[in-house]
């Protein structure tokens, strides 16, 4: 089936029903569907689609209308430098191109979102051929050169039907989107919010102030951010947060300190919260902790249970998840090796790459992690972020969460740095609200842990670099140890 199904059930079904708000512009899913049959239109044999903007109300329309076009869409990071658009923009040729900037590159045809919406609407039917790529998206690149990552119509609609009802949502719904369209998260919260029936608010340009402003306005109650924006939001709101109508706030993209969660809680209490747990490769979402785990986890004094707000959650109905050593033996509970998932929504290919499956379906997603008694799923890091010290792996995530315990600690992130007795050692960045000696630091890692993750340097930072969508630079924080 073809992803433009969801759309086209919308409008059908629901067509006067507002679907898209942002700015001045209101559209209703009927309003929507003619904007993707319009771009359809535009969209020449064997070309891809490709989106160099932020959200605006023609993503959505390009994204279905790429679906219609029988054509892979392909959003591009926008705050990417000109020399690295190029790089990738030269690996998806063919393509039109929407988008204000203005880079000449051989088989990319630029075309502005006004010029790419007018015309006549394209009348043919949406292939549902089997198999068929929908969407091309570059991962995120935060430890090395960024993949293409090919998602099917049949892996996103694996996800949209193992996750959201048809028209589950009620009229007075309305989802605020402030996730950029380059990731996962915005492609799925366009597809969901469709098939759902949910009116989808957009905020192209993320402040706390406009978020909190926008949500009031436009009675928003249900969001997704990362856990950068939500900091920035209870920062913002420091005792106060005054949004009755807000029910649902989901998160996900990288991990969520707990002292952040916590306070959101406090602030709302009458909200639901998600942690969503998810990669570009898998169509979004494989893990969830939902509502009432985080209360449970929330007004628990059983530490076991407390240490749940710090997870992953569990995997969805329609996802087999496992946690497997290095040497590929099945890990037992609270034994730490890499995750690996199955499903139909799970793609696991990469363009140029093949398809990353092993012989029985699983994919290695490279985060490290391990799973409690009851299947909660705890993530540590990623695999190439481990430090190696004389052999013993190290993972920088153990190390984090022990610091992150301490008041004066706001952020922190362990990295390998060169160690001429052991090969590796722990390097460590951290920011903190106030004085904490480097003796401190030490001393706390030294009594929760064994003296091997004791960091042999410490490095003061004002904040560590994030990329837009929540996840932490280890790359950049480990250049500028080097330097």
């Amino acid at each position: 089936m073809n992803i433009h199904l969801l759309l086209q059930m919308a409008s059908e079904t629901m067509g006067n029903r507002e679907a898209l708000v942002c700015g001045e512009t209101r559209l209703t899913f009927q309003e929507l569907s003619e904007m993707a049959k319009t771009v359809a239109a535009k969209v020449g044999e064997g070309e891809k689609l490709a989106y160099l903007a932020e959200a605006e109300p023609v993503f959505p329309a390009a994204l279905f209308g790429a679906a219609l076009a029988g054509t892979q869409f392909v959003p591009l990071n926008y705050r990417l430098s000109e020399a690295q658009l190029k790089a990738q923009m030269k690996r998806i040729t063919p393509a039109k191109l929407i988008g204000e900037k203005s880079i000449s590159i051989q088989g990319i045809q630029p075309i502005s979102a006004s010029e790419i919406l007018v015309g006549i609407p394209s009348e043919r039917d949406a292939s549902d051929e089997d198999g068929g790529v929908a969407v091309e998206l570059f991962t995120s690149g935060t430890t090395g050169e960024p993949k293409s990552a090919i998602l099917r119509h049949s892996n996103l609609m694996a996800y949209i039907f193992g996750t959201v009802e048809f028209m589950s949502a009620e009229e007075d719904e309305a989802t605020l989107l402030t996730v950029p369209p380059y990731h996962i998260a915005g492609i799925a919260g366009v597809l969901s919010s469709t098939y759902a029936g949910r009116r989808m608010v957009q905020l192209p340009n993320f402040t706390a102030e406009a978020w909190i402003k926008l949500a009031k306005d436009e009675a928003v109650t249900n969001a997704f951010l990362v856990p950068t924006m939500l900091q920035r939001i209870v920062d913002t709101a420091e005792d106060s947060l005054d949004l009755p109508a807000l029910r649902n706030i989901a998160y996900g993209g990288g991990k969520m300190p707990r002292s952040t969660i916590e306070t959101a809680m406090r602030l709302l209490p009458h909200v639901n919260f998600t942690n969503a747990y998810g990669l570009t490769e898998t169509s979004a979402t494989i893990c969830m902790l939902g509502p009432e785990d985080h209360r449970a986890a929330y007004e628990s004094h059983d530490p076991a249970i407390q240490r749940r707000l710090g997870s992953a959650g569990r995997a969805i109905p329609s996802i087999e998840l496992k946690v497997r050593s290095d040497e590929g033996e099945l890990c037992g509970p609270e034994e730490t090796g890499l995750v690996w998932v199955r499903g139909d929504q799970v793609s696991g290919e990469y363009k140029g790459m093949g398809s990353q499956l092993d012989s029985e379906g699983w994919f290695l997603t490279k985060d490290r992690g391990f799973l409690d008694a009851e299947g909660y799923l705890f993530i540590d890091g990623r695999a190439d972020d481990v430090i190696v010290r004389g052999g013993e792996n190290i993972s920088p995530g153990e190390i984090e969460d022990v610091l992150r315990q301490h008041d004066g600690v706001k952020d922190v992130a362990a990295i390998a740095v060169t160690d001429t007795e052991w090969g590796e050692a722990v390097g460590l960045a951290i920011v903190c609200t106030s004085e904490v000696s480097d003796e401190d630091i030490c001393g706390l890692v030294r009594s929760k842990l064994r003296s091997s993750r004791v960091p042999s340097v410490i490095k003061r930072m004002d904040e560590l670099p994030y990329n837009e969508t929540g996840k932490i630079l280890r790359r950049v924080i480990r250049d500028s140890f080097a330097d």
